[in-house]
């Protein structure tokens, strides 16, 4: 597992709040991430996790907090802004185009074009057989619609296509929801090689041994406060579950806002 010691984050997300219509979704909420690093966000439906992530991904704006990419201030105020700091999010649904191939879904609303003004196919599947070779060098279904990839293939698709424009900071939603064993240990594999390139990652995810098997930390939310973090070494499973049920903080882990005594 990933010990960060020195290293600056790449991200560091400081009480950060946001209400809608009087409720604080998120409350006085911090997390950070290192390079090459996995933190896993854990909470019940509600618990505010998803919101906060979508502050960091651009999607909402936050009433309060900061948020510093490599040390300084960044200014997201829209999924734009967030990717212009190498932060990209893979969502659940993915969202690819079914219907063409891996190399069109990379360059999808980016498209090379040729000095005739045509599209250069060439280019791009080059590309796309470069960078799916870093990542996936199994890979060889190029010519398919994505359609007709399995689940974990369709992932590497869509974890390529982040890459390619150097995404440094990933969001994960529930990479391996309704993969079956051998997919799911095709994506923690992908996890495992974004980790060595150096890129942070933050995952969303209900499976409690998902986050055991592919996270260096955890940090745990609840009535959107964060009840507190730790690192995957230092609690057990009945303990995080203690976390998220709770808001009670086991001796390994380190209470935030939200931990109740």
């Amino acid at each position: 597992m990933n010990t960060q010691v020195d290293t600056q984050p790449l991200v560091d997300m400081k009480n950060i709040s946001i209400s809608f219509g009087g409720i604080h979704a998120v409350d006085d909420a911090s997390v950070d991430l290192f390079p090459g690093e996995v933190v896993a966000l854990l909470g019940h439906n509600g618990a505010g996790k998803s919101t906060l992530i979508k502050i960091l991904s651009g999607a909402y704006q936050r009433d309060n907090g900061e948020i510093h990419v490599d040390g300084k201030l960044a200014t997201i105020d829209n999924p734009r802004d967030a990717k212009g700091y190498g932060i990209e999010t893979i969502y659940q649904t993915l969202a690819l185009a079914d219907n063409v191939d891996t190399a069109a879904n990379l360059y999808l609303g980016r498209e090379l074009m040729t000095s005739w003004g045509t599209l250069d196919d060439v280019a791009m599947e080059a590309s796309a057989r470069e960078v799916m070779g870093r990542l996936n060098p199994r890979f060889q279904r190029f010519k398919e619609p994505v359609k007709a990839l399995s689940g974990g293939q369709r992932q590497s698709v869509a974890i390529a296509r982040a890459i390619l424009f150097n995404a440094r900071i990933l969001i994960m939603d529930e990479p391996t929801a309704a993969l079956g064993p051998e997919e799911t240990a095709q994506v923690a594999e992908l996890i495992l090689q974004l980790k060595a390139d150096g890129i942070g990652i933050f995952l969303i995810s209900h499976d409690i041994h998902d986050v055991f098997s592919l996270a260096d930390r955890v940090a745990v939310m609840k009535n959107g406060q964060v009840v507190g973090h730790a690192k995957t070494s230092d609690v057990d499973e009945d303990e995080v579950l203690g976390m998220i049920i709770l808001g009670k903080c086991p001796p390994g882990a380190t209470p935030g806002p939200g931990a109740v005594n």
